[in-house]
């Protein structure tokens, strides 16, 4: 076993980050927190609660809006949606070491996507998550360990969160090594009662994610259904499996290996009970959506094949212009 401990500092502290931050400092983890806002003044008077599967957890680490506050860190988990990564990759300067470890944990595909990688697109950016190339410059690649969660929570209040679901984080290093810090990051998370793996082909990881978001969240902001509803319901069963098989064409010309058939990727969709989406909770409160790293990357990499995903492309422009409506 690796030894511990090492500095976390949770950047962004959403259903996500609380979770983390939470199950981490719970364990006896040396946590921190980049918040800002309504957030950061609840996690200092409060501290960050979190129900989930295994009971109540609550916590208080040290935050602040300032990274310098916090001083250097071993591990930065980048908690955020993709929209955001830019400004934050610019604040958690303060925050990085030589040997520091950024871990984000974002919707999508990564703008590190085809880093690490040889052959045809090696090098290349994907352009709907870093269009300036700014990710790529503001942060030392090296210095990324590829996450992939499957964590369904949502916050009900401010540094409040709740999660009724197992929680899974995959890591890999954008060239599939199995590296000593790639063990020690899986050890380290799973030392916090989450369930932890290291994988050889993080991008297969990438795309089972990105499939599940892009077959449920847009069509979650266009009909208001949850997962149980869009993966259950015939008609929107048929719409998201559509949207499925579409993705799973384009995963697969791109490498990718997903060990789950569409009907069982569906019915565990279906599984997963009244979770309202990621995307479906920001429209409710007002915020943008995430539809560039969740559907404009994908159709992006189906453009530069030409492979057509019709179903995909008229759910994401559904959403974005019911997104971009006056909200009740």
């Amino acid at each position: 076993m690796t030894s511990f401990p090492s500095r976390i500092c949770i950047a962004g502290a959403g259903a996500i980050g609380c979770t983390l931050a939470a199950r981490l400092a719970d364990a006896g983890h040396p946590v921190s927190v980049l918040a800002r806002g309504a957030t950061l003044a609840a996690i200092r008077q409060d501290g960050i609660h979190l129900d989930d599967l295994d009971g109540h957890h609550f916590v208080r680490v040290p935050a602040s809006d300032r990274a310098a506050d916090l001083g250097p860190q071993d591990i930065v988990f980048l908690c955020a949606k993709a929209d955001a990564l830019p400004a934050l990759v610019a604040d958690i300067q303060p925050l990085l070491q030589a040997d520091s470890l950024v871990v984000p944990v974002v919707n999508g595909l990564p703008w590190w996507y085809f880093h690490g990688l040889e052959g045809r697109f090696a090098g290349q950016r994907i352009h709907a998550v870093d269009p300036d190339g700014a990710l790529a410059e503001g942060l030392d690649l090296a210095r990324v360990i590829g996450c992939v969660v499957f964590i369904t929570a949502q916050c009900p209040a401010p540094a409040v969160a709740e999660a009724q679901n197992p929680h899974l984080m995959i890591f890999g290093e954008p060239d599939n090594r199995l590296s000593p810090r790639l063990r020690h990051l899986r050890e380290l998370v799973e030392s916090a009662g989450i369930e932890a793996r290291a994988s050889e082909r993080i991008r297969d990881s990438v795309w089972t994610k990105a499939i599940a978001n892009l077959s449920s969240n847009p069509l979650s902001v266009v009909s208001g259904a949850t997962l149980e509803q869009l993966y259950g319901q015939p008609g929107l069963r048929e719409l998201a499996g559509a949207c499925l098989r579409e993705a799973l064409l384009t995963a697969a010309a791109y490498g990718a290996r997903i060990d789950i058939d569409p009907q069982t990727f569906l019915d565990l969709g279906a599984g997963m009970g009244p979770v309202r989406t990621s995307m479906l909770q920001d429209y409710d409160k007002g915020r943008p959506l995430e539809l560039a790293a969740i559907g404009d990357a994908v159709l992006e990499l189906a453009d530069r094949l030409d492979l057509p995903m019709p179903v995909t492309r008229h759910l994401i422009a559904l959403a974005r212009f019911r997104g971009a409506q006056p909200r009740p």
